[in-house]
């Protein structure tokens, strides 16, 4: 695993939690804060995804 995978899933975690603490205490602003960074957690792992997959491709070759 490289760190923008690391990153990205921790971002993702925390955003469900902001969420789920958003419904808990019905604030829409959280909720929207913990929508908006599981959107940014899950492009951060997925770009890291696409380096890991590179960088596999590489050593294959």
């Amino acid at each position: 695993m490289n760190k923008d995978q690391i990153a990205g899933r921790a971002t993702d975690i925390k955003g469900q939690v902001k969420e789920a603490a958003g419904k808990l205490v019905d604030s829409p602003k959280l909720q929207g804060e913990g929508l908006a960074d599981q959107a940014v957690g899950k492009t951060q792992a997925k770009v890291g995804d696409a380096k890991e997959a590179v960088k596999k491709a590489i050593d294959k070759i």
